[in-house]
Formats: C-alpha cells, sequence, structure tokens
C-alpha cells in the first residue's frame, strides 16, 4: 500500500511542477513580447563610470580609449 502510493505522489508532484513551470515560462513569453527591450543609442554613463573605475583599479598605469559594446 505504501510504495505505489508515494509512486502517484511523487509523479503528482513532478508532474505539478512541471505544469508550473510551463505557465510561467509562458508568462515570462507574454511579458517579452508585450514590453519588448528598447535599444540603447548610447551607452549608460554610468556603465561608462564603473567601467573605467574598475579598469583603472586593475590596471593602473593604462587609459580607457574606447568602450564598445559586443552582441
Amino acid at each position: 500500500m505504501g510504495a505505489p502510493d508515494l509512486l502517484v505522489v511523487c509523479f503528482a508532484a513532478f508532474t505539478a511542477v512541471f505544469t508550473m513551470l510551463t505557465v510561467l515560462a509562458l508568462v515570462m513569453r507574454g511579458l517579452i513580447a508585450l514590453f519588448p527591450e528598447r535599444a540603447a543609442e548610447s551607452i549608460d554613463p554610468a556603465i561608462v563610470a564603473a567601467v573605467t573605475a574598475t579598469a583603472s583599479a586593475a590596471y593602473p598605469d593604462s587609459r580607457i580609449a574606447r568602450i564598445e559594446e559586443t552582441r
């Protein structure tokens, strides 16, 4: 009596979790479709400052000439 019940409970739990993850994935896909990412025309000045400060800390004698975003 114990073994089949445990197997059924495990299968039901697995199915429930898989179903919830599927629903969440569909919700995320819908939100991404409704609110697409805006294309940045230039690099954010805060990002430039952070990259410059980090590079200066890592390489003190260097100078940042250009920062590019690669995709």
